[in-house]
């Protein structure tokens, strides 16, 4: 079953490291894999650009059937596989809609954060303003808040209750992301809980990003 599937991606990337975390959680390992570097700008390849026309990591196919939205992707693994590895989808309909619910905010979530952690890349020099700055900061630490909020009022140890759902597998990497840019442990003790919990599965140790093994992270985060 995995024989049949390639998966294009790059270290550190939240959309592709959920695809990765999704295949492991399903026991689809033995894939066609291959990690490329966005600052050699592999990911504006041809190799990429036929199976995924926008240019962007990660880039997955199963069989002859392209899908390249990692969210898509992961719905996807847990509809074709679903009697095999982790049920990633609750029976709750309880768990189930906050599943749903927090899958969706993720977006959200990372343009928020993007707006801070890749102001100056997206932005030229020249348009730069502090204003922008301080309000995408304060855009992303309500953002944050609400997550720390999400993590004090649910009770089992996940996003969506007591089971590890695709709400994990797609929002755990993204969560991750803020503290290797430097989010205060101390500020967000519920996130930090979470994080340290969840970096012990299995799945998520075994596709740890390399690159974050091994250079540290930054620290643009640590006012948020």
């Amino acid at each position: 079953m995995a024989k049949d599937m390639t998966l294009l991606w790059g270290s550190g990337s939240p959309p592709c490291w959920r695809i990765m975390i999704a295949l492991e959680e399903k026991n689809l390992q033995g894939y066609n894999q291959k990690q490329l570097y966005f600052e050699k700008g592999e990911h504006k390849s041809k190799e990429v650009m036929e199976i995924n026309p926008r240019g962007q990591l990660p880039a997955f196919k199963c069989g002859d059937k392209i899908i390249n939205e990692s969210c898509g992707v992961c719905f996807f693994l847990e509809s074709k596989y679903k009697s095999q590895g982790t049920k990633l989808i609750p029976d709750c309909d309880a768990e189930q809609a906050l599943m749903f619910q927090r899958v969706f905010e993720v977006n959200t979530f990372g343009d928020k954060m993007g707006n801070v952690i890749y102001y100056n890349w997206k932005v030229p020099e020249g348009e730069r303003h502090d204003s922008a700055i301080k309000r995408n900061k304060e855009a992303l630490t309500a953002e944050v808040k609400l997550w720390e909020g999400y993590l004090q009022k649910t009770s089992g140890g996940f996003l969506a209750g007591k089971n590890f759902s695709l709400a994990d597998v797609i929002v755990f990497p993204a969560i991750a992301y803020l503290y290797r840019f430097g989010l205060s442990e101390e500020r967000y003790p519920k996130l930090t809980e979470y994080y340290k919990n969840l970096m012990n599965r299995p799945s998520i140790k075994a596709t740890w990003p390399p690159t974050w093994k091994e250079t540290p992270g930054q620290d643009i985060l640590k006012d948020i």
